[in-house]
């Protein structure tokens, strides 16, 4: 299993590509996220950075420019234009400037708390680009590039302006065997799939109680050493899903592995304070998604290679070229990494990944 470091990353691609990609919005459509930074991130970061370029060149069509300032963001009126999407602009400034002022991770202390209830929001995009943000910065600490610290600027900008808590929620009890994949397996479906997710998030109503104590079958708060294990924990069974259930929606259903694993991705940059609530936060994103996306029954797809290496797992997945297969093929990987240092089976992670490039189509213009 290979390192998944970019601390040899000496071309300059990444920043390159962020710098390409920052003069475009995170939105296109009035909607749909820019996946850009993201996928640049990863392909990076999986040795793909020969095709950065020829991918960005193929997806550019997908990117709008950034929108038109609306009003300036400040430290009065910055709750009235929490959730407000005119202000993406004014929220990319406003974090621009907060981070050439201070130290990147003062800024995302201060904000990780205020922006977490929202953590849905756009439907759990900009949180997953600020775990890609983050996670560059932490490669080579005391030596962030500029384009690195603006990228986080356009992800807490994102995140700021899309900021939209999910609906008062019951809590049900928990899985008796207090394990994420079954709490996961529990979280029961919204009624009405008509529409999108803005329209089945608001159907939500309760989730099943997690983590749990299982002496007791409840919830009650975590430590940050267990709040980083169940993290762990969750990002793997939502990673493992994915091979039995993303069949009922490919693309979507990517979203309840790579939105926890974006919160686990961050929590080294963060005060060991807010890992607690950041668990909290990510499985209520992750229940979200599979409420809103899950299918009623698992289908088990045909097996994959066993002896597939997790770099030529990857390599399909730029192969394929679409964003989310590769986004999902990067947190898989992630997944695999951790089981195999512990002695476990890195193949179910490794096979999802296979199955999301099986399940989601391909660009017709892929690298």
């Amino acid at each position: 299993m290979t390192d998944d470091t970019m601390t040899d990353d000496t071309s300059g691609t990444l920043d390159e590509a962020l710098e390409r990609l920052h003069a475009a919005g995170p939105e296109r459509h009035g909607w749909l996220s820019n996946h850009g930074p993201m996928a640049v991130e990863a392909l990076v970061r999986h040795g793909q950075r020969h095709a950065v370029h020829r991918w960005l060149d193929h997806y550019r069509g997908k990117l709008e420019d950034m929108p038109d300032a609306h009003a300036p963001i400040t430290a009065e009126n910055w709750r009235e234009a929490l959730g407000d999407p005119r202000h993406i602009a004014d929220w990319t400034a406003y974090f621009g400037h907060e981070l050439a002022d201070r130290p990147w991770r003062d800024v995302l202390a201060l904000w990780w708390p205020r922006l977490l209830p929202g953590i849905a929001g756009g439907a759990a995009h900009p949180v997953i680009r600020v775990g890609h943000a983050v996670r560059t910065l932490l490669d080579a600490p005391g030596t962030a590039t500029a384009p690195r610290t603006a990228e986080l600027a356009h992800a807490l900008g994102y995140w700021a302006a899309r900021h939209a808590p999910l609906p008062p929620l019951g809590r049900l009890p928990g899985p008796p065997s207090g394990s994420a994949a079954d709490a996961l397996a529990t979280v029961s479906p919204v009624a009405d799939r008509s529409g999108g997710i803005r329209d089945r998030l608001p159907q939500l109503t309760a989730f099943p109680a997690w983590p749990v104590d299982t002496s007791v079958g409840t919830s009650g708060p975590a430590g940050p050493d267990t709040a980083h294990d169940r993290l762990a924990e969750l990002v793997r069974a939502a990673t493992h899903r994915y091979l039995t259930h993303g069949h009922g929606e490919p693309v979507m259903l990517v979203h309840a592995a790579t939105a926890p694993n974006a919160v686990l991705r961050t929590l080294p940059a963060l005060p060991r304070a807010l890992w607690a609530p950041s668990l909290d936060a990510a499985w209520a994103a992750s229940a979200a998604v599979t409420a809103a996306y899950g299918p009623p029954e698992p289908v088990l797809p045909p097996s994959a290679a066993a002896t597939t290496s997790p770099e030529e797992v990857f390599a399909r997945a730029a192969a394929h070229g679409d964003e989310h297969a590769i986004k999902l093929t990067d947190t898989a990987l992630d997944v695999a990494r951790d089981a195999a240092a512990t002695g476990e089976d890195p193949g179910p992670a490794l096979a999802a990944a296979l199955h999301a490039c099986a399940l989601i189509d391909s660009p017709s213009a892929a690298p």
